[in-house]
């Protein structure tokens, strides 16, 4: 079964000063699907307006950062901030349901400033597994899908909490809740690991979600560097992945001249822009 991608809106079209349009710009290029980060100063309803005319699908939203002034990148993790993960959390299940999306990237959050990441880890992690469980049973009464997403500390974000999958896949078995999964963003996996075949195969039962980009330099799928994305793809198809995979990159210059890699995906499975099949257009 051919994959189903989805654009990143706070990545893709960065000319366009909001997700509105961002949005109508993936459509046009033939996305089904959209995500993004958590969408302050947009509107709900203005998204949910844009996804109905475009026909296009909400597919994944982030909680809020927190405080960002103060170094904050996600709560779920932090010491102390529960009751503003809470807060946070409620707010992001009201936006998505709002805008129909079924899935929460609940983020973790970082070391804080001044603290030694060991000497914080056991902390860290029971405020990660008690606000996980918290948030599962929020969203079950909504029937939504938490996300936790390992982000790397070696380039991206020194100071963030969870940086593996293994990691993750730890967490997760901790919590023991069946609507909690592994957000698996591929650049960030060969960045900490490598190994992604194996890596893939093994958390394959645990993954709701994956992200693409290019590494290192986080630019369009085919632009130079470590991955090879056609075999990539063609494994997730073996593995029978039906989920999406989001387009988070940094595009090197115009994002639609940017996507001829996604037409060419499309081409290679007999697939009309949008990912259609010929056969049924």
């Amino acid at each position: 079964m051919a994959l189903r991608f989805s654009a990143n809106l706070s990545w893709l079209f960065p000319q366009l000063p909001a997700l509105p349009p961002r949005l109508e710009a993936a459509a046009a290029a033939g996305f089904g699907a959209v995500e993004a980060a958590w969408p302050a100063g947009c509107p709900a309803q203005d998204l949910r307006a844009a996804a109905e005319r475009a026909g296009v699908r909400i597919v994944l939203l982030n909680t809020p950062p927190g405080d960002q002034e103060a170094g904050e990148m996600g709560l779920a993790a932090v010491p102390g901030r529960q009751a503003a993960f809470r807060q946070g959390l409620a707010a992001a299940v009201q936006y998505a349901k709002a805008v129909g999306c079924p899935r929460i990237h609940l983020m973790a959050g970082r070391v804080p400033q001044g603290a030694d990441r060991a000497a914080m880890a056991g902390e860290m992690e029971t405020t990660f597994v008690e606000n996980l469980r918290y948030a599962a049973d929020v969203l079950a009464q909504e029937d939504m899908i938490g996300l936790v997403e390992p982000i790397n500390n070696r380039i991206t974000d020194p100071c963030y909490y969870l940086n593996t999958p293994h990691q993750a896949a730890a967490i997760l078995e901790k919590v023991g809740r069946h609507n909690l999964k592994l957000q698996l963003d591929l650049f960030h996996c060969q960045i900490m690991d490598g190994n992604l075949t194996r890596n893939l195969e093994t958390f394959f039962p645990l993954i709701g979600h994956i992200q693409i980009a290019q590494v290192p330099g986080q630019h369009e799928p085919d632009s130079p560097g470590e991955l090879n994305f056609p075999y990539i793809f063609q494994l997730l198809e073996s593995l029978g992945y039906t989920g999406y995979v989001g387009c988070e990159y940094a595009p090197k210059g115009d994002t639609l001249e940017g996507l001829g890699w996604l037409r060419s995906y499309w081409e290679s499975r007999g697939l009309q822009r949008g990912g259609t099949s010929k056969a049924t257009e």
